[in-house]
């Protein structure tokens, strides 16, 4: 939902009115009640891989969503619809028949929900030339670049040492987990964290689940050691300073590091998620093959952390290599491209109604 709010942060100025449409019981409500935006919920729910036994129960949900579908578009009339994926647009994309639709594709390689909406959009936006072969060539079809939110900016290195009171004379290993960590890393980090401190400094992004024992970790630390451990459960104003000050960063490899990477110009470890659909592997694939980061599987991890970093930390020339092939697809204007679609499609919608 990220890319979808930092579109909406771009093209807010640009049009009347905004709703926004999610799925019930989701996290997006309180996330999207903090832009001002209004929020409306339908039901919906997945139907291909699923057992027999949740089959029945979930075409029922997406009929219900289709009928507030329906009545969410009659009352609100839009000009455009604008999509980013998941099964709650489904319904949407049936119900909103006549409307012009925007789909932006944020991974590599689309999900089955994005192909299935794909069918149903006048515009495709994509993070990556790349993707334009799982689509076809009678779409229209245009490559964006991620749309990284407003508030992720660059900040001087010094300052942004300063705000995890690191010192310039080691580098800094940045590591992500997501926004509800990811323990296979965490626990990695811990495996290797007293041969990473002997020469870098880690920040480390553990999730609420995991916060604990990083805390108790850095606490049992010697103390010149401690001061080069910084775990948080997770950063929100700081993350631009998280990315400014860091020489390498260990991650998963979902859709936002096809943006938020680039734009900082940081090379990476790519640890794909492996208990799901394959995108993640493919976006980390796509940056690999690209020579901007390096993929290790989730259960080489632990075993292999410590001698990639000292591998890769000890060869500055490899590292800043690794940041200018990352840098090259940056696309910080990605949001305003995508934003001019839309104000494109709602024109051209506007125009058909008043004929």
């Amino acid at each position: 939902m990220y890319p979808a709010l930092a579109v909406l942060q771009t093209v807010a100025d640009r049009v009347e009115q905004t709703l926004w449409v999610g799925g019930q019981g989701g996290m997006e409500a309180a996330l999207v009640a903090r832009t001002g935006v209004p929020f409306a919920e339908i039901s919906a729910a997945g139907v291909h891989g699923v057992g027999l036994a949740a089959l029945p129960g979930n075409l029922i949900k997406l009929g219900r969503g289709y009928s507030q579908a329906r009545r969410i578009l009659r009352d609100f009339q839009p000009h455009v619809l604008f999509f980013t994926g998941g099964y709650v647009a489904v319904p949407m994309a049936l119900a909103g028949a006549g409307v012009r639709k925007l789909l932006y594709v944020p991974d590599i390689e689309p999900g089955l929900a994005l192909k299935a909406l794909a069918k149903f959009a006048n515009i495709i936006a994509l993070t990556d030339e790349s993707s334009t072969r799982y689509f076809s060539k009678k779409k229209q079809v245009v490559v964006t670049g991620y749309p990284l939110r407003g508030e992720l900016q660059k900040v001087p290195r010094e300052q942004a040492l300063q705000t995890f009171k690191f010192t310039a004379e080691l580098p800094v290993l940045l590591v992500i987990g997501g926004s509800k960590g990811a323990h296979s890393i965490n626990q990695a980090v811990f495996d290797n964290l007293p041969t990473l401190l002997h020469k870098t400094q880690v920040l480390h992004l553990t999730g609420q689940q995991d916060w604990e024992e990083a805390n108790s970790i850095r606490l049992a630390l010697e103390v010149h050691l401690g001061a080069r451990y910084q775990p948080y459960p997770y950063l929100h104003e700081e993350m631009s300073a998280a990315f400014s000050c860091a020489n390498l960063v260990l991650s998963r490899a979902g859709a936002s590091t096809l943006g938020e990477l680039p734009f900082y110009g940081l090379p990476a470890i790519l640890v794909p998620y492996p208990y799901a659909w394959r995108y993640q592997k493919v976006n980390a694939n796509h940056l690999t093959q690209s020579g901007a980061a390096l993929t290790v599987e989730n259960n080489e991890l632990s075993d292999r952390l410590g001698a990639l970093v000292d591998e890769l930390l000890s060869d500055p020339q490899r590292l800043t290599d690794m940041g200018k092939k990352m840098g090259v697809m940056a696309a910080p204007d990605a949001a305003r491209k995508i934003a001019d679609l839309l104000v494109l499609l709602a024109e051209e919608q506007g125009k058909e109604r008043r004929a």
